[in-house]
């Protein structure tokens, strides 16, 4: 990880060049499809904080966190926003948000890391809320482009969270890359609803 956080370190701004105006409309209105008015929202490796910024001018009660130390300054400089540097697997949040957004944020782990990290985002969230994620679509996992990977397929994904009950997939579906000339790069994107795990 802290290879992959050294490249956001070093390469931020001219991520964030790349990232800040592809347009994400559609990913958003799947995300508010299940949000109401006021609704308390986890953005999860913020980035730029394009999408926080979008949140928060939708009515949105936003926390932002993001690993890198620079895309925090960056994103608290767009949004105003006191954006938390803070690892995936810090999260301690309890029972404070309707919805967490964590879009191509989580694909930087080990794949033996996401179930830890999926059970924290479980108890983030507030009974009923939602949690976005989405990943490169397929079966990779390591080294690629100076950052780590984990892609997923849908069975790849189904058996990552088998051993969280309490979250049920409500969604999932691929798309092609939002940003320009790269819509031959596929997603898969998974909306999941916080049930209470049965005794």
């Amino acid at each position: 990880m802290s290879k992959t956080i050294d490249y956001y370190n070093n390469n931020a701004e001219e991520f964030c060049q790349g990232t800040l105006k592809a347009d994400m409309n559609a990913l958003y209105n799947i995300f508010e499809k299940y949000l109401f008015e006021g609704a308390y929202v986890l953005d999860c490796g913020c980035g730029s904080g394009r999408d926080s910024k979008y949140f928060m001018e939708s009515g949105y009660h936003v926390t932002a966190i993001d690993g890198s130390k620079r895309l925090c300054e960056i994103a608290s400089e767009l949004t105003g926003l006191d954006v938390t540097c803070m690892y995936f697997q810090d999260i301690a949040f309890e029972n404070i948000f309707d919805g967490i957004w964590a879009c191509s944020s989580l694909l930087h782990l080990q794949k033996k890391e996401l179930p830890d990290v999926f059970a924290r985002l479980y108890k983030a969230l507030k009974k009923d809320g939602i949690l976005y994620v989405s990943f490169k679509y397929g079966e990779h996992e390591g080294e690629r482009n100076g950052r780590y990977f984990t892609d997923l397929n849908e069975k790849l994904f189904a058996e990552m969270i088998k051993g969280l009950p309490g979250f049920v997939i409500q969604d999932q579906y691929i798309t092609s890359d939002v940003r320009p000339g790269r819509d031959d790069e596929k997603w898969l994107n998974v909306i999941l609803v916080k049930r209470e795990e049965k005794s």
